[in-house]
């Protein structure tokens, strides 16, 4: 049975969703402008093997709205802070786009926290200069401004998010009842912050480091192209790279049965 929960560290509300299960730990890490209720899916099916708990990063979800520090370091200490308070280390991090670059970094930096890392569609960035960083964040505040909130019904959300299905389900549901409708549980400022910390924090000298177990879920139709997950994979000593057919950037949604068995499939290989 599902339950929320909820740390603090250093005056910061950490929350997430505990999804039950016993065993071996899973940590599970969204991504920018997501919430811990996107890995309900994967949380049905993970605690078949182990206890599993998905993160709200802060400035996501039930967690701090507005906090004062976005830095990738923030972020990694507060995984690593709820690994070592839940008593989940070591445990198997996975993480989506931004939650991905969060779960190699956490690996890096406290190796005795992580048994192995899942990576769904992210990784290092190459925004290595100011223009490419600004234009990325550029585009990313762009769209999030447009969504047409608040949504005045749970119909509206899910046609936005592109119709019946897994993603918009989700999508929809990491949204909160507040004045005129359904809004996003976050700020758009505090996003373009977040975001704008990650692409400039250095991320391959880390990523080649990582002694663990490395998946990387590449989605076709993601933001990852076969050359930058080639070059993920040369660049690493202990990764499996994986592409999933037909997904988008939000692959474990998109292509729910296929991300099962790949995660499945590493994690029987890495037992």
């Amino acid at each position: 049975m599902a339950r929320e929960l909820a740390i603090e560290r250093d005056g910061v509300r950490i929350a997430g969703v505990d999804f039950g299960g016993s065993g071996q730990p899973f940590v599970l890490l969204h991504g920018l402008a997501g919430t811990a209720v996107e890995w309900s899916e994967t949380g049905s099916w993970l605690t078949e093997r182990g206890r599993v708990v998905a993160l709200d990063a802060r400035g996501h979800g039930a967690s701090e709205r507005f906090p004062g520090d976005v830095s990738r370091q923030a972020h990694i200490a507060d995984s690593a802070f709820a690994i070592e308070q839940l008593g989940l280390a070591p445990a198997v991090v996975i993480g989506h786009s931004l939650g991905g670059q969060a779960a190699m970094l956490l690996a890096d930096e406290h190796p005795e926290l992580v048994r192995s890392v899942v990576i769904a569609d992210g990784g290092p960035g190459d925004h290595e200069d100011a223009k490419g960083i600004g234009a990325a964040v550029s585009y990313i505040e762009a769209s999030l401004r447009r969504w047409p909130v608040p949504f005045a019904t749970r119909e509206d959300a899910i046609a936005h998010f592109g119709g019946p299905g897994l993603r918009a389900e989700v999508w929809t549901d990491g949204l909160e009842q507040r004045e005129g409708g359904l809004w996003p549980r976050f700020d758009i400022d505090v996003i373009v912050r977040t975001l704008r910390a990650a692409l400039e924090y250095p991320t391959w000298q880390a990523w080649e480091r990582i002694a663990s177990p490395l998946l990387l879920a590449r989605a076709e139709n993601g933001i990852f192209t076969a050359r930058q997950a080639r070059e993920m994979a040369d660049r690493s000593r202990n990764v499996e790279l994986v592409e999933i057919p037909g997904a988008g950037h939000d692959l474990h949604l998109d292509r729910p049965a296929q991300w099962r068995a790949t995660v499945e499939t590493f994690l029987d290989e890495h037992s």
